[in-house]
């Protein structure tokens, strides 16, 4: 029985390998294939960004080698900057309900 940890690192992966080499390195995303990762994995993200650039400024910014794809290690770079936005959005989401709570019981 894997950890939490594992699993997710074990999905991770499996993600990043379910959507790339359709077109290309079989090891890196090109920009169709990141786009359809996005598209497919984190829709509602991508959906509440309302810019139609967002996906070319998400490759643009990932592409560190500037190769015209997205390795892992980039991918995983992503995902990780996503995890802390979400941490931090969840953090101050449950302090504003905190004080809203304690402003009602005054």
């Amino acid at each position: 029985m894997s950890s939490n940890l594992q699993a997710a690192m074990e999905g991770l992966i499996a993600v990043f390998h379910s959507y790339s080499g359709k077109e290309g390195d079989k090891y890196k995303l090109s920009k169709a294939e990141l786009k359809n990762l996005l598209q497919g994995e984190l829709a509602d993200l991508l959906a509440a960004s309302k810019d139609p650039m967002v996906v070319d400024k998400i490759m643009t910014d990932l592409d560190e080698n500037q190769d015209g794809e997205v390795d892992f290690q980039e991918f995983v770079l992503l995902v990780a900057a996503l995890t802390v936005a979400c941490n931090e959005f969840f953090i101050d989401y449950e302090k504003k309900c905190a004080d809203d709570s304690a402003s009602k019981k005054v």
